[in-house]
């Protein structure tokens, strides 16, 4: 409450926010959703929310079929839908396939070095992955349906940035 009292409290930049759905309303979709990956592929590459949903209900579906380990059986009980959350095993290639880069900004051990705010990120197209979610910031906008930043703390376990 009285931050500016306490010698230790730091004042970190923020992100601007926009709320976005990545056109989640506008194909049809009602209701809440663990669908932040394809919001912020869709945002991030330019892409028809339900053509990003599509690719990856078949991406699940794929690996569900071809694997045989944790995930796949808990694809094969829960459904392929992503409704359901996308795991990183299935949408890191497809990020790629869209003419994203992937840069890790943690290591194992090293605690966080790179926080969600304008000073510790690059600009351009980035779709950053923070705990348990991936939002979209595009030219250092906040593009998603709630601002994840936590105030600029929340860490950021690695971006993909969109190659020129």
């Amino acid at each position: 409450m009285f931050s500016f009292l306490n010698p230790f409290s730091k004042s970190h930049s923020h992100f601007p926010f926009q709320l976005n759905d990545g056109g989640r309303d506008a194909a049809g979709f009602k209701g809440g959703a663990g669908d932040c990956v394809v919001r912020s592929i869709a945002i991030a590459a330019k892409l028809p929310y339900i053509q990003v949903y599509e690719d990856l209900r078949d991406a699940n579906a794929r690996y569900a079929e071809r694997r045989n380990d944790r995930l796949a059986k808990r694809l094969n009980e829960k459904g392929s839908s992503p409704r359901n959350g996308n795991h990183r095993n299935v949408f890191h290639d497809y990020i790629l396939s869209h003419g994203f880069e992937w840069v890790p900004t943690m290591k194992i051990g090293a605690g966080c070095q790179v926080h969600l705010r304008p000073d510790e990120l690059p600009s351009g197209v980035l779709i950053v992955k923070v705990s348990k979610h991936l939002t979209a910031v595009i030219d250092g906008v906040i593009q998603d349906t709630y601002n994840p930043s936590r105030g600029g703390s929340r860490c950021v376990y690695g971006y993909y940035i969109k190659k020129n």
